[in-house]
């Protein structure tokens, strides 16, 4: 049998974990990035990696142990503070066991992936503009390409909807604020007060990333320490010391339950499938996505019905985890630090029995 010629649209961690796998059993792979190079933007910040997904993906890419020597135990930590006394109510240390979910930043994550295929299997700086525009090409176009998806509207009409939930995103360099790193610790630092948040994540070589969460119009410039009154000053050094530059990332979510027809020749993994709110499960699912179908193509001398065999998997697994996702946003407005943490615990678990 000849082996299919394969098209990947975005270069993100859940397309290079399909390409990875693909080529580790000599399949053909292309992936399309309209980003110029790898290091055109930044990538985010820590990701916690989950035993059944994200380092299951990992393993199936053959990539584990290199995963394990950049990773960051130590960044499990979380602090949850009272947002108007500043005082510590949470806090939750890093456990060894079946539940450790080491911390990673999403670049070194990207960077095993990228130095793990072969030269020239991106090709950098080449935006796809729909599924018709390679489908005379490749045997199967796999859209990978994130919230704004060229290729989902071959599958579905569905389109990305506004939670009302605006992210404002900057950062501090530790080694010019101690007090607050010290605040922050070696994880992630909380606090919250009905649909407002402040945390801070601690990423490596000392860089500390902030987000503060708040309902808003989606192209909002507000005033963060006027949104923040009242609130405890070591938190408010978060916004005050900030040494980037203050950038909104407004929250989209696919319909609950979305899915689609199988069309052949086309599918979807990640975000481009089922983009939820940013409760560390998504980068998570899209690696997961990504080697699933992998495997799913190596392990089927049809490539139609191992399409179909992948999406069989990934949908009813997507459905249950957007379904947690919004019983975890319902939480987040009512509950405290405390029962947020309980309730991720419970969202990891859903998606596992999935």
């Amino acid at each position: 049998m000849t082996s299919p010629n394969i098209a990947i649209v975005g270069a993100g961690i859940g397309g290079l974990a399909c390409a990875r796998t693909l080529q580790q059993h000599g399949r053909s792979v292309t992936v399309f990035e309209r980003e110029a190079s790898p290091r055109s933007r930044w990538q985010g910040g820590m990701l916690d990696l989950h035993v059944d997904t994200g380092q299951a993906a990992l393993r199936a890419a053959n990539l584990f142990e290199e995963f394990s020597a950049v990773a960051r135990p130590e960044g499990q930590e979380m602090r949850g503070l009272d947002p108007y006394t500043g005082a510590l109510i949470h806090h939750e240390l890093p456990v060894e066991g079946a539940g450790n979910a080491p911390e990673i930043d999403r670049g070194q994550l990207r960077d095993l992936f990228l130095d793990a295929l072969a030269p020239d299997t991106i090709r950098w700086g080449h935006p796809v503009t729909s599924a018709d525009a390679l489908t005379e090409d490749f045997d199967l176009v796999i859209g990978a390409d994130g919230t704004w998806s060229r290729i989902r509207p071959a599958l579905s009409t569905a389109t990305p909807i506004y939670t009302g939930d605006l992210l404002v995103e900057t950062f501090l360099d530790a080694d010019r604020h101690p007090e607050v790193a010290l605040m922050v610790g070696n994880g992630t630092l909380a606090a919250k007060s009905g649909r407002l948040m402040l945390s801070a994540q601690r990423n490596s070589r000392g860089h500390i990333r902030v987000y503060a969460g708040l309902p808003a119009p989606a192209d909002s410039r507000v005033d963060l320490l006027e949104v923040f009154e009242g609130w405890h000053d070591g938190l408010l050094d978060l916004i005050r010391q900030a040494d980037g530059d203050f950038v909104n990332r407004p929250l989209y979510v696919l319909p609950v339950g979305h899915r689609w027809d199988h069309v052949p020749g086309v599918t979807l993994l990640g975000d481009a499938a089922h983009l939820m709110p940013p409760y560390g499960i998504g980068a998570n699912l899209a690696m997961l996505d990504g080697t699933d179908l992998a495997t799913a193509i190596i392990s089927h001398d049809d490539l139609d019905a191992a399409v179909r065999s992948y999406e069989n998997l990934m949908l009813p697994r997507a459905r249950a985890a957007a379904e947690a996702c919004a019983e975890l946003t319902a939480t987040l407005v009512a509950d405290t630090v405390v029962d947020v943490e309980s309730a991720r615990h419970h969202l990891n678990d859903r998606i596992q029995r999935a």
